[in-house]
């Protein structure tokens, strides 16, 4: 092992002034060492952590653009929800408006109709009235003419003998044959 061991150690006894040798010193060329491997890792490893970070970007960019179209969708639905609320909105009203212009219609047609029957019942009552008065002017007349009728026979009964009493009922029964066919 000596043998594989004394280039080595030949080396280390080389001038470090322009030329380049091995350092055998472990805790000079550890930070060297460790700077070099760092350096060839990070050399090595740029493009894998490069496309690693390609990757992973790509991953977030395509999220980023789902999260957008879905934001997006979820903004076209929340617009289009929106929308028919303010069509149920107005409809709403328009019934509500209608509601309250039929009820004003029928309350108005109710009146109306209750004020036109209160009036025929006023317009039947006055008939009514009349008919009764008429009915009671014509009874009245009908007892004063046959009271007079009576009071006259009985005058003329008292007053008449038989020739003149004939004449008279004569005469009546023909004014009354004459206003009968009047009348008819």
């Amino acid at each position: 092992m000596k043998n594989v061991t004394d280039p080595f150690l030949s080396l280390s006894y080389w001038p470090s002034a322009g030329s380049f040798g091995f350092n055998t010193d472990i805790l000079a060329t550890n930070p060297i060492n460790l700077s070099v491997v760092l350096g060839v890792l990070i050399f090595l490893e740029r493009e894998c952590l490069s496309d690693l970070l390609d990757n992973r970007k790509q991953r977030i960019l395509k999220t980023i653009r789902n999260s957008e179209e879905l934001r997006e969708g979820a903004l076209e639905q929340l617009e289009k929800a929106r929308s028919r609320l303010r069509k149920v909105e107005k409809e709403a009203d328009q019934f509500r408006v209608n509601g309250y212009s039929e009820i004003e219609r029928e309350k108005l047609n109710l009146i109306n109709s209750t004020s036109k029957t209160l009036e025929q019942l006023e317009n039947y009552k006055n008939e009514t009235i009349h008919f009764e008065q008429q009915r009671a002017i014509n009874e009245v007349r009908q007892r004063v003419f046959q009271q007079a009728l009576e009071g006259a026979l009985g005058t003329l009964n008292s007053c008449l003998n038989n020739e003149l009493h004939l004449r008279t009922i004569s005469t009546n029964i023909g004014m009354f044959g004459t206003m009968k066919e009047i009348t008819d």
